[in-house]
């Protein structure tokens, strides 16, 4: 009973002395442009998204209040198009709270507020004050109390500013009230996370670098959570759309992009042969990203892609960069053999009738194996096991092949076994 003598006497203080209102019932109205208007008719709805709208309507015009959430709460216009009012004139304009004044009008947005006090037995109360524009921006409403008027909140009687309408036991009548409703707080939570994936994101993963997919997907899960908690807490700072405009194009830095290469080109250099073909790739990759993301004015990046080899043009699994025995950057003049044939065209670097191919084993690290431990890889050396004897003398059968030549039959060949 309280509650409705507190709420008659603020309405009594917003509305002319004339206008009779029950408080006894439910009731949606205001004060438009300083007269009194009131819904004969009024409800409110949820819809699929959790959205809440009060609807009111004399007949001619309508009122329509929509907030994000079903939570009692303040709820602020602005530049955030899912709190609105919207109000329809009887020709049909209609006036939005996310239309803009034109600047002839006002340099300024103009602000108000919706506050659901509370939600009682699916019925909602509270009060609601702002200007809306219509689509030009040109002609205005108010539903505004006069500036530094004073009143009573209609439910928990504190003394405050006056608002232009209340809306009082308004009924729901289409969806229902989530069972857990998102709100700001939900909103901020959720931002706080992505916000949090978003920066792990931007550090060099356990591969040493920063993968650019994982990074735009982190990047555009914390644009979106911006975006709801926005649409959720409004933003009348512009202090959340700073942040979504600060983040672009979600795509890695120049500076990242650079991280990416230069750790690229550490693994490149202390590849092991078994891993080359992977480092080489991967060095190229990265060299290619960094020339996408920072661009290559004077063409050193391209120029390193160029002097990049990562071929093995004898196929025998020895990569050409390892074929380059005396590190002059000459292929063509590493000839272990002596037989004519530079190394990176030789399918028998040391000449001892097994091809490299063959006595390229590697070990678990990615190095070639040395039977007898004598420092020289076996595709390298003349005498593999270094009995004395030379690998291209182990051949028993005298088909050229020493590789099918096991004496003792143990089942390893002669020429690896001393």
């Amino acid at each position: 009973m309280k509650k409705l003598i507190v709420l008659s006497l603020f309405l009594l203080t917003v509305f002319s002395c004339g206008d009779e209102v029950e408080f006894n019932t439910p009731a949606f109205q205001g004060s438009l442009d300083g007269t009194s208007w009131r819904a004969k008719a009024f409800s409110a709805s949820i819809d699929e998204n959790g959205f809440l709208t009060l609807f009111g309507t004399n007949n001619i015009e309508t009122l329509e209040l929509t907030i994000p959430t079903v939570a009692v709460g303040v709820y602020v216009f602005g530049d955030v198009n899912t709190i609105e009012a919207r109000f329809t004139t009887a020709d049909g304009t209609v006036y939005s709270t996310n239309y803009r004044p034109h600047p002839d009008v006002s340099v300024y947005p103009e602000y108000g507020e919706i506050r659901l006090n509370e939600i009682d037995n699916n019925r909602f109360t509270g009060t609601f004050r702002f200007t809306a524009f219509n689509e030009s921006g040109l002609r205005s409403v108010n539903f505004t109390g006069l500036t530094g008027e004073t009143g009573v909140d209609p439910v928990t009687g504190q003394s405050g500013p006056i608002y232009g309408g209340v809306f009082y036991r308004v009924p729901l009548i289409s969806g229902s009230i989530p069972a857990d409703p998102i709100t700001c707080v939900d909103a901020q939570m959720a931002t706080d996370i992505a916000e949090a994936a978003y920066d792990l994101a931007q550090q060099p993963g356990e591969n040493g670098f920063i993968d650019a997919t994982e990074f735009e997907a982190a990047c555009d899960a914390y644009r979106q959570a911006l975006v709801t908690q926005q649409g959720y807490c409004g933003d009348l700072d512009d202090s959340i759309q700073q942040m979504i405009d600060d983040l672009g194009a979600c795509q890695i830095s120049c500076e990242m992009a650079t991280t990416n290469r230069n750790e690229a080109e550490v693994q490149y250099n202390t590849a092991t042969m078994g891993e080359f073909d992977e480092k080489c790739a991967q060095y190229q990759l990265y060299l290619q990203e960094q020339i996408y993301y920072c661009g290559d004015e004077d063409g050193t990046i391209q120029a390193e892609i160029d002097s990049l080899d990562c071929g093995d043009d004898d196929g025998d699994g020895v990569p050409n960069v390892f074929e380059d025995f005396n590190g002059d950057g000459d292929l063509t003049n590493d000839d272990t053999d002596g037989d004519g044939v530079a190394n990176y065209l030789d399918n028998d670097d040391d000449g001892d009738g097994v091809p490299t191919s063959v006595e390229l084993q590697l070990d678990e690290d990615g190095n070639p194996t040395d039977t007898d431990g004598d420092g020289d890889a076996d595709y390298l050396d003349t005498d593999d096991d270094g009995d004395g004897i030379l690998t291209i003398n182990e051949d028993a059968n005298m088909d050229g092949d020493p590789t099918n030549d096991d004496t003792d039959g143990d089942g390893v060949p002669d020429y690896l076994q001393a």
